[in-house]
């Protein structure tokens, strides 16, 4: 049974096609070919990608992210009609550390965002004891990128709780587009439930965040940006979806993957009807939940481990390891077996690309990566 001391610990997944966007601008300023070296580097296999309702577990999208910036020099990699420069996170981190409160940096954030952005632009105003921060376009065809707007406002969600020294709550969470099939996996990026259409994207603070003093020194900055996006890009937070607090219980509690609705309602203090009729009101059933965390186990796992595939489907709660096999073959297009082979082989060509990478720089007199890195992209932690 596994056993998880924190929610940051949860092996999230994100579907392709949330990331779908994302890949395509990188596409078109890197090419084919760097995408998929970016991928493969990241421990991707870009063959799983193409299978129906393919995932891409949150260490590898995490890893991936690092690559493709400093990859490109382009801290965006592509999503905005104008490169985002190495450094321009540094600069922003910089300009809102010294600010009095945290709404003269969230207003900061915006007016240093809005110098490099040129189809969007971020408006910061504050209303009803709220800080709304509102990605507008700036022309009636600005380009619309899903996953390119979400990772904005999750980057503005994710400088404030830096600043403030935790994840900070939010009031509001609105996405400019129609709401999309994968908008349940948006649940494990922000700490609320958001709504689609109706407006331009944009993100509410609360009136005690807007009030909170700044917990960061000007030492502290590089940190935060070596290790970007693992400390923002994903919630921590449990409070905001039912499902989630589910999930959570089914991978730490005492009886893990082998808990049922009744024993996980008994932990939530409410009877078994009541938790299903509350999930049935999110959009999601008990099995889908732990179906899906079933799923996101089985991907972190097969791509690190090595252990017997039938000793991973009994510990995932599987009555046999041919429901397993038959399960992960829905959930991927693959059996477990392939995917491992796909996944464990890019990890091992990443693996030999670093150390070639390593040795080149050494044979230059370059003595690491981060003495390169402080003069270059700010965003991508040494490896």
């Amino acid at each position: 049974m596994m056993n998880m001391a924190n929610p940051s610990d949860d092996p999230v997944s994100l579907s392709h096609e949330l990331v779908k966007d994302w890949f395509a601008a990188l596409e078109r300023i890197a090419g084919g070919e760097q995408l998929e070296r970016f991928l493969e580097a990241a421990g991707v296999a870009p063959a799983m990608l193409a299978r129906p309702g393919a995932r891409i577990a949150g260490e590898q999208v995490i890893a991936f992210y690092q690559i493709a910036a400093i990859a490109t020099g382009d801290e965006m990699m592509g999503l905005w009609s104008r490169p985002v420069r190495s450094g321009s996170l540094k600069l922003i981190c910089r300009s809102v550390i010294g600010a009095p409160s945290m709404a003269t940096a969230l207003n900061r954030l915006a007016q240093v965002w809005n110098l490099l952005l040129d189809d969007y632009q971020l408006i910061f105003s504050e209303a009803g004891g709220q800080g709304v921060m509102t990605l507008a376009p700036r022309a009636a065809d600005a380009p619309l990128n899903r996953f390119g707007q979400a990772l904005m406002l999750k980057l503005a969600h994710g400088v404030a709780s830096w600043l403030a020294g935790h994840e900070v709550p939010l009031a509001g969470l609105r996405l400019a587009f129609p709401r999309p099939s994968f908008a349940a996996d948006y649940a494990v990026m922000f700490p609320l439930q958001p709504t689609f259409g109706g407006g331009p994207s944009a993100i509410a603070f609360t009136a005690q965040t807007l009030a909170r003093p700044i917990m960061r020194k000007e030492g502290e900055v590089q940190a935060f940006l070596e290790r970007a996006p693992r400390d923002w890009l994903f919630t921590t937070s449990m409070a905001h979806v039912l499902a989630l607090r589910v999930r959570h219980f089914l991978y730490s509690g005492p009886s893990g993957f082998q808990a049922g609705l009744a024993e996980t309602a008994e932990h939530l203090a409410m009877s078994h009807r009541s938790l299903a009729r509350r999930l049935a009101a999110e959009g999601v059933s008990f099995q889908q939940i732990k179906d899906r965390l079933r799923r996101d186990a089985a991907l972190r796992r097969l791509t690190r481990d090595h252990e017997k595939i039938d000793a991973l489907a009994l510990e995932l709660g599987f009555a046999a390891a041919p429901v397993f096999h038959r399960c992960f073959r829905n959930w991927t297009g693959m059996t477990p077996a392939q995917y491992r082979r796909m996944a464990q082989a890019s990890r091992g060509a990443r693996a030999e690309e670093e150390a070639a990478s390593r040795g080149a720089r050494l044979a230059e007199g370059e003595p690491s990566r981060r003495a390169h890195a402080a003069g270059g992209p700010a965003t991508i932690p040494p490896r």
